[in-house]
C-alpha cells in the first residue's frame, strides 16, 4: 500500500496566486453551486477503518438530505478552511437498507449506538435544535468510504479507499478517549453529558445483523487494486 506515513501533515503546492483568488470568487459569484449550497449541517464524529480498528480518525461530514430516505456527506479531516476532503459518506433510512442485497448490507454500518452515545455531534447546535434529526439518524445506515488516509501521513491521497466502520461500544469498535477527549476539548462538549441527553432518542426497534458485519464474524473488508483487461468496446456496438 502506498504511503507517505511519517511527513508532514502539510498538502504540498504553490501558495494561491491573487490572480487566481480572483479568479475563483469571480466563478463563485457567477455560478449556482446548488449541491454545495445544498449543505445543511456539520457532523463531527469518528469512523475506524474496516481492515485495521485499531485505526481511528475524528471526521466532519457537511451533509446534504436529498429526501426523507437518503443524505450524501462530504467528510473533511477537519472543519477549518484548509480542511482536506478524505472521504464521502451514503446514509440510507432502514427501509431502504432493508432492500439491499445481503451482501451489499455487509458494506454498511449501524448509527444508533453513535447518536445515542454522544459521539455524534453537531458543533455550536444546541441538542433541543439537534434532537428531531438525531432521532432520524439513529434509525439509519451508512456507507462510508476513505479517499485520503491522513492518519498515516499520507500528504496526497494515495492508494485504495478504504471502507469505513461506525463506533461501537465493544471492542475492536470502542473509540480510543483520546480521540474523545481532543474532540470534546475543541467544541467544549461532554461526549457522555450528550449520551444522557439522548436517552430519549430511538433507535430501531431491531440492527440488522448484516450491518456492523465484524462483529458477528470478526473480518472486516479490504479493497485491493488489480490489473485488468480494459473493456475496448461500448455496450451499444
Amino acid at each position: 500500500m502506498a504511503s507517505t506515513e511519517g511527513k508532514e501533515q502539510k498538502t504540498p503546492g504553490r501558495p494561491m496566486l491573487m490572480g487566481q483568488t480572483i479568479l475563483e470568487k469571480g466563478a463563485a459569484m457567477m455560478q449556482s453551486l446548488k449541491p454545495i449550497k445544498h449543505v445543511s449541517q456539520h457532523a463531527c464524529t469518528f469512523a475506524i477503518y474496516s481492515h485495521d480498528m485499531s485505526r481511528q480518525i475524528e471526521t466532519h461530514h457537511m451533509v446534504s438530505r436529498l429526501n426523507e430516505d437518503f443524505l450524501q456527506c462530504a467528510i473533511y479531516d477537519s472543519d477549518d478552511r484548509s480542511g482536506r476532503l478524505i472521504g464521502v459518506e451514503y446514509i440510507i433510512s432502514d427501509r431502504l437498507f432493508k432492500a439491499l442485497p445481503q451482501e451489499e448490507q455487509k458494506l454498511w454500518h449501524s448509527h444508533a449506538y453513535e447518536i445515542k452515545s454522544g459521539l455524534w455531534v453537531t458543533p455550536r447546535v444546541p441538542e433541543a435544535v439537534a434532537k428531531p434529526e438525531l432521532d432520524r439518524l439513529a434509525k439509519t445506515n451508512g456507507k462510508c468510504w476513505c479517499t485520503w488516509q491522513v492518519d498515516r501521513g499520507d500528504v496526497l491521497p494515495m492508494g485504495e479507499p478504504a471502507l469505513m466502520m461506525s463506533p461501537q461500544p465493544d471492542l475492536p469498535g470502542a473509540v480510543r478517549p483520546e480521540l474523545v477527549k481532543k474532540r470534546d476539548d475543541k467544541y467544549s462538549v461532554k461526549t457522555e453529558s450528550l449520551g444522557a441527553l439522548r436517552v430519549d432518542v430511538t433507535g430501531p426497534i431491531w440492527i440488522n445483523p448484516n450491518a456492523d458485519y465484524w462483529r458477528k464474524n470478526g473480518k472486516g473488508f479490504k479493497v485491493d487494486v488489480v490489473l485488468t483487461e480494459m473493456k475496448r468496446h461500448a455496450p451499444f456496438t
